[in-house]
């Protein structure tokens, strides 16, 4: 499973960041990669597939240093925060 659906995810849409601090909460990654499903036309799992593939990555929200990025993260902040547009 070497460039699973999760791994081309967490490649197009996170990248690290060791710098400022901050973490991404549970909602927010899930929501990024809901995002990324949608732009990418790929079937998104379930929350709960999600999580298990997350956990066995050693990514737990809010104790990873992730930062959303692209596409995905334009798409995401968009759908939440209505009133930027």
């Amino acid at each position: 499973m070497a460039d699973s659906q999760y791994d081309q995810f967490l490649h197009e849409a996170t990248t690290i960041d060791g710098v400022s601090g901050s973490v991404l909460g549970r909602d927010c990654l899930y929501g990024v990669y809901t995002s990324w499903c949608f732009l990418s036309r790929a079937v998104p799992r379930s929350e709960d597939a999600f999580w298990a593939a997350m956990k066995e990555k050693k990514i737990r929200p809010g104790h990873t240093h992730l930062r959303i990025k692209g596409p995905a993260a334009t798409d995401y902040i968009l759908s939440s925060y209505p009133g930027l547009v």
